[in-house]
C-alpha cells in the first residue's frame, strides 16, 4: 500500500496561457491546476526535478505547501512533450483523508506457468476504487502451475485490503497459452 506522501511547496501562478506557460518551464517548474470539492480550480506552478522524481510511480499523493497553506491533492493527468518527453503540465485533484477515489492499478504477473505454455496478459492495470490515502502500489497475478486455456479475469484477482473493482468484472486479465513450438512438435508425433 502506498503510505508515502511527498511534501512539495508550490507556488500561486498569476500568468496563464502558452508563453506564460513556457516562461515558467525555462526556469525549473511546471504549471499546475488543482481541482475538486467544489473549489475553484487554483494555478500553481511546482518544481520540475522534484516532480519528476515523484510521477516515477503511479498515482502519486502529494501533499502542497501553498503560501504556507497545506493541501493533500492526488496527480490525475500529466501531459508531457512527445517528441522530448518533459512534462508541460500536470492536473491535480483535492482529496481528503478517509475519502475514497478510482485509481488504474498496475497488474504484476507473478510465478511460472505449466511447462510448455506462455502468458498473454491482456490488462496491464486495473481499475480500482481506494481510500485516498492508502492507494494500492500493484495487484500481484499468481501463474505458478496454470495450464494452457486458463484465464484470470478481473473478479479472480485477488484485490489489497480496502480496495473495490470497478473495472469490468469479466474483463480478461490474463490467459495461458501452449508455445507454438510445442505445438508443432506435438503435430510432428502425431503424424
Amino acid at each position: 500500500m502506498m503510505s508515502d506522501v511527498d511534501k512539495v511547496v508550490t507556488e500561486v501562478r498569476e500568468s496563464f496561457g502558452k508563453g506564460a506557460a513556457r516562461k515558467i518551464r525555462a526556469v525549473g517548474k511546471i504549471p499546475a491546476v488543482i481541482y475538486g470539492h467544489g473549489s475553484e480550480p487554483q494555478h500553481v506552478t511546482l518544481p520540475a526535478h522534484q516532480m519528476g522524481l515523484i510521477l516515477r510511480k503511479t498515482n502519486a499523493l502529494l501533499n502542497l505547501d501553498i503560501a504556507g497553506k497545506s493541501e493533500l491533492v492526488l496527480v490525475k493527468d500529466v501531459q508531457k512533450d512527445p517528441v522530448r518527453q518533459i512534462i508541460e503540465h500536470i492536473d491535480l485533484i483535492v482529496i481528503r483523508k478517509g475519502e475514497k477515489v478510482e485509481v488504474e492499478i498496475p497488474v504484476h504477473v507473478e510465478g511460472e506457468p505449466f511447462s510448455g505454455t506462455q502468458v498473454d496478459q491482456d490488462l496491464h492495470t486495473l481499475r480500482l476504487e481506494s481510500e485516498a490515502t492508502n492507494i494500492p502500489t500493484s495487484v500481484v497475478v499468481n501463474v505458478d502451475g496454470l495450464t494452457e486455456g486458463a484465464q484470470v479475469l478481473a473478479k479472480d484477482v485477488v484485490l489489497p485490503a480496502g480496495s473495490t473493482l470497478v473495472e469490468e468484472p469479466n474483463a480478461l486479465v490474463l490467459s495461458v497459452y501452449a508455445l507454438a513450438a510445442a505445438k508443432a512438435e506435438g503435430t510432428e508425433a502425431a503424424e
